[in-house]
């Protein structure tokens, strides 16, 4: 039997994005990406009593899910994972671990596909998950972020140096990862050259031919 979950942890620009989407269509499993992470913390409002019942929790999640056809409000799509955790205020730790919680949950019932950032981290632990890191070089990631946010070069360089602050800050704060390695991967994937498709097609090979230790 192959890995019941897929954790995608992508750098921005990186086209995470677009393999994880082709490698949930192969699997025949769920999509989870952090637009999703973000609807499920909105909704909850931060709830203390949502945050501390895992019946709960689960009950929004699975709402959520069912209802990925409905427009989210603006706001929480335009959030990333860190944007959110970074906001200021008490719904700081409440956020980080509802967060937490429902990339475990979704974990649990298993059939997905989850990209979000530190996905991989969150579920170390668990023998059923594949963790992949998908990244490339700087100099492709800007490019990308550049065609796909239509801003200058300079901007797009910005957003990528950002972005990868943001991260190692994260995984640092949330996780006590003082260093992002390779070893924290099972997959890592380089897209500077490795078109999503190809990349994508590695994932699911790997997905449904190693055994799981569960």
């Amino acid at each position: 039997m192959g890995y019941r979950v897929v954790a995608i942890s992508p750098t921005d620009g990186s086209a995470g994005e677009a393999i994880g989407r082709i490698v949930a269509h192969e699997l025949g499993f769920r999509l989870i990406n952090e637009q999703v992470v973000a609807r499920v913390a909105w909704e909850a409002g931060v709830d203390p009593k949502v945050v501390a019942d895992v019946e709960r929790r689960k009950s929004l999640l699975a709402r959520v899910l069912g209802g990925l056809g409905d427009v989210a409000p603006a706001a929480t799509v335009a959030h990333s994972g860190f944007s959110i955790v970074d906001d200021p205020g008490p719904r700081r730790d409440a956020l980080r671990g509802l967060i937490r919680s429902v990339l475990w949950e979704s974990a649990e019932a298993g059939d997905a596909v989850i990209v979000a950032h530190a996905a991989s981290l969150a579920l170390a632990t668990r023998a059923d998950v594949l963790r992949v890191l998908i990244t490339a070089s700087a100099e492709t990631r800007a490019r990308r972020l550049a065609e796909a946010q239509e801003v200058g070069e300079a901007e797009a360089e910005k957003l990528v140096a950002r972005g990868d602050a943001n991260r190692a800050d994260y995984l640092k704060r949330f996780y006590g990862a003082s260093t992002e390695l390779p070893t924290h991967y099972d997959i890592v994937l380089n897209t500077d050259r490795v078109a999503p498709d190809d990349a994508a097609g590695l994932i699911v090979t790997a997905a449904r031919s190693q055994k799981s230790s569960v």
